[in-house]
């Protein structure tokens, strides 16, 4: 594919793709979306405002702002003023109180306030893409996406089941790979696992517990 980057896949030959999924099942049997919310909406709008910050950041944010605009209707009708001092500490302010009234303005107009269970319509909507819009379907629609974030492709990659870093390939890659039933679990745990030891930066392979079964780790 033209255009689209590259890594060198592990040297060590990759475990099975379902024995380093059940390891992480095992790992993580509890594994969740770490962003707070009770509807889709909210979900939409977390997810929205996640760019660039953390979900810790973000769930302190978030339970003000759920009030304060509890609808598409409200976010279409805020205030900038009033937002951006509430999405402040998220950084970005400006840009993402922006987004959001876009976003709520799009959903008034074109879904009667409704967020959409549709990739297509979801991606259509100003500041949602593939990753945000799966997000949104797994969590709250329960319908099957692959979340290819910052985490879920790193360690895609030093699993060796994938050698790519574009994100759309990659989805389709881990796609063929496992079963629709198990993207947004896996997904999960994933994320889990990146932000608690297979991090970016240091990964902890001394103290893995997947290192018997990751390529990366055996080097």
């Amino acid at each position: 594919m033209a255009g689209v980057s590259t890594v060198s896949a592990p040297s060590a030959p990759p475990a099975p793709p379902d024995v380093v999924a059940a390891a992480l099942a095992d790992l993580y049997p509890d594994a969740h979306c770490e962003l707070d919310f009770t509807t889709p909406l909210q979900l939409l709008v977390a997810t929205v405002l996640s760019a660039q910050t953390t979900d810790v950041r973000v769930n302190q944010v978030t339970p003000a702002l759920f009030t304060a605009f509890p609808s598409a209707r409200d976010l279409a009708a805020a205030d900038p003023e009033r937002m951006e001092e509430m999405l402040r500490p998220l950084g970005f302010f400006r840009a993402k109180t922006r987004s959001l009234i876009g976003l709520g303005a799009a959903l008034q107009a074109d879904h009667d306030g409704e967020v959409p269970a549709d990739l297509a319509a979801l991606v259509a909507l100003p500041g949602v893409g593939r990753k945000t819009a799966n997000v949104v379907l797994g969590n709250a629609f329960g319908v099957p996406g692959i979340t290819v974030d910052t985490h879920v492709g790193r360690l895609a990659r030093r699993f060796g089941w994938t050698s790519s870093t574009d994100p759309v390939r990659v989805e389709r890659e881990l796609g063929e790979l496992f079963p629709p039933a198990d993207w947004v679990m896996l997904c999960h745990r994933l994320i889990f696992h990146g932000r608690r030891v297979c991090t970016a930066r240091r990964p902890v392979c001394s103290e893995c517990p997947l290192a018997r079964v990751c390529p990366a780790s055996l080097v």
